[in-house]
């Protein structure tokens, strides 16, 4: 029984088309160390050579300290030798991160190993991308947020950064690797919507690949014993949090059900999804909404989820958030179910938004 995370195994997939990932993803339950493992990986590659790395947060608030964030765990466990410091850059707006020996000479500089960078200053990442063309991996951790904030265009943002990075050495595109690393917060979490992940993910997934990404779905079971005898999570044995915390569920997602309920129902509304209409029904005596592919059309309240799908006597989803809203809160208590795995898809993207 492993103790504490080993990304070996991810790192040594391919991906969906056979070629080696750009993304790699992993998640597990909380202090099973997977975090100390890549903060490890990419400091142990700086030091033998391999280059230079990028930590990427949402905020730039979180830039401060980063270089105390990232290093105070591996220093103590492997690096005790070594001291990390950052530095401002562009007004504030990313880090550089440097490092040095405690055996070094008092005249040595101390050494550039990398960059922190924020997603919601993607346009400063851009403006200096040429600072970042000897970055060679990244690292992002908590990509799923949970308390679901995000910021505004997160994803596009997130692809801006990339791609302000993976350029330059004479090159239009270098690879440029990320692992991605989370504790398993929603099935609906914007990255999960936006690569497919969300209709395929499922609780027994242990690897799944995608075009350009791989993702573990990692389960360490000494964390989760450890959490469990914590004398503070035993008084909230019942909680749904030191469940996500432990067993590795998802904390903002109960399992939605493809199956019909019995009883009677009331018609909400019709949705519109890549050109087919899909209806929500109401089971108020089972507290539950159901998503199937027979709507009502001459029912009044009809919503189109994408511009593509946008029609007369549509209303775009974007308009309604206090309807997304509400049918968001139904799926996250785990009281939506579906007709088939169509209908689910329906019912994600939907909430994606």
């Amino acid at each position: 029984m492993a103790q504490y995370y080993d990304g070996t195994k991810l790192l040594s997939l391919n991906d969906l088309d056979g070629n080696k990932p750009e993304i790699y993803m992993c998640t597990t339950n909380r202090t099973g160390g997977k975090t100390t493992y890549w903060n490890r990986f990419v400091f142990k590659k700086y030091l033998d050579g391999y280059g230079k790395f990028c930590l990427v947060y949402r905020f730039g608030n979180e830039l401060k300290s980063v270089a105390e964030k990232y290093f105070k765990d591996i220093n103590t466990l492997f690096f005790p030798d070594y001291m990390v410091k950052a530095e401002p850059r562009s007004d504030g707006q990313f880090m550089e991160l440097y490092c040095s020996n405690i055996r070094d000479d008092e005249n040595t500089m101390p050494r550039p190993i990398g960059y922190a960078v924020a997603l919601n200053n993607a346009d400063a990442v851009k403006k200096n991308s040429h600072l970042f063309s000897d970055v060679e991996r990244m690292i992002f951790d908590e990509f799923q947020s949970e308390t679901n904030h995000y910021c505004p265009d997160e994803v596009e943002k997130f692809q801006s950064v990339h791609i302000s990075i993976a350029r330059g050495q004479g090159k239009q595109v270098r690879y440029v690797p990320v692992y991605m690393i989370a504790n398993p917060v929603s099935i609906i979490n914007p990255y999960y919507v936006a690569m497919g992940i969300s209709q395929r993910l499922k609780t027994e997934t242990k690897f799944l690949k995608g075009h350009g990404w791989v993702l573990e779905q990692g389960y360490v079971e000494s964390a989760s014993i450890a959490q469990k005898e914590s004398g503070f999570n035993k008084a909230f044995k019942n909680s749904s949090y030191i469940d996500y915390a432990s067993e590795a569920v998802y904390l903002n997602d109960s399992l939605a059900f493809i199956e019909k309920p019995k009883g009677q129902s009331r018609y909400i509304g019709t949705i519109k999804y890549k050109n087919n209409e899909y209806a929500i029904r109401e089971y108020a005596d089972l507290g539950l909404l159901y998503c199937d592919d027979k709507p009502d059309t001459t029912y009044k309240y009809k919503l189109c989820i994408t511009t593509q799908d946008h029609d007369i006597n549509y209303i775009m989803l974007k308009r309604n958030e206090v309807f997304v809203q509400n049918m968001r809160y139904f799926f996250e208590k785990g009281c939506f179910r579906f007709k088939d795995l169509n209908c689910k898809e329906v019912i994600l993207k939907m909430l994606s938004y």
